[in-house]
């Protein structure tokens, strides 16, 4: 029987999430750029990789190959193998991408893959923003179908997400409004004060909101302060 949780290749994350990524759900961590959102992801994926399982990685940013090794150390050939990146150019494209990786996740006599990560899921839908309300629908639509990829493939989705100032709250928020935020059974915010980072549980469904510990980025991850 597998384990309900998958390790995200962080100690510290894992315990703010409570055993790490659940399965059949979303985890979004947000922030803003360069507080640490891709170093998570890429640490959860080489996790995964390591421990057998294949990853489908759609990042919609620029995949950084540099970093992936770094991380991956000289398992990086080998573990290139079992990662199936998408790099979508537009919105349209990135739905699109999203309906194909089902495919992977049929496929039999191979590594199963173990978990979906899509760093950033609002990148492409920032330039979509003139589109209105049509934009946050089909952004709704995307999370809908990975969510669906999660339940029915039993593994977790990793999202990370872009951040705006909003107005009538007063603070700053992750894009896609309510319907990402509900959509997401977990969530973390990233913030940054110079060097050091601080990671902030926003949502969880049993742990209390506002849990926190505090890393640096380093070249084999991260590492708590």
């Amino acid at each position: 029987m597998k384990p309900d949780r998958v390790s995200t290749g962080s100690q510290a994350l894992d315990d703010l999430l409570g055993g790490g990524l659940e399965r059949r759900t979303i985890t979004q961590i947000y922030g803003e750029p360069a507080s640490g959102k891709s170093t998570f992801c890429l640490m959860a994926a080489v996790a995964s990789l390591r421990a057998g399982n294949s990853v489908v990685y759609i990042d919609t940013e620029g995949f950084s190959v540099e970093r992936f090794t770094q991380l991956a150390g000289e398992n990086a050939g080998a573990f290139a193998d079992r990662l199936y990146l998408f790099e979508p150019l537009d919105f349209a494209q990135q739905g699109a991408m999203i309906a194909d990786t089902e495919g992977l996740l049929k496929r039999d006599g191979q590594a199963a893959v173990g978990l979906l990560v899509m760093d950033s899921a609002t990148a492409l839908y920032r330039t979509e923003l003139d589109l209105g309300r049509e934009a946050l629908r089909r952004l709704s639509h995307h999370m809908i179908k990975l969510l669906g990829l999660a339940k029915k493939y039993d593994i977790p989705v990793m999202i990370t997400n872009q951040i705006f100032m909003d107005i009538e709250r007063d603070r700053v928020a992750g894009l896609g409004g309510t319907a990402l935020e509900h959509l997401s059974k977990a969530i973390i915010r990233l913030e940054k004060k110079d060097s050091v980072r601080r990671a902030m549980l926003r949502k969880h469904r049993s742990r209390p909101e506002g849990l926190s510990f505090d890393f640096v980025i380093t070249e084999d991850g991260i590492r708590t302060v």
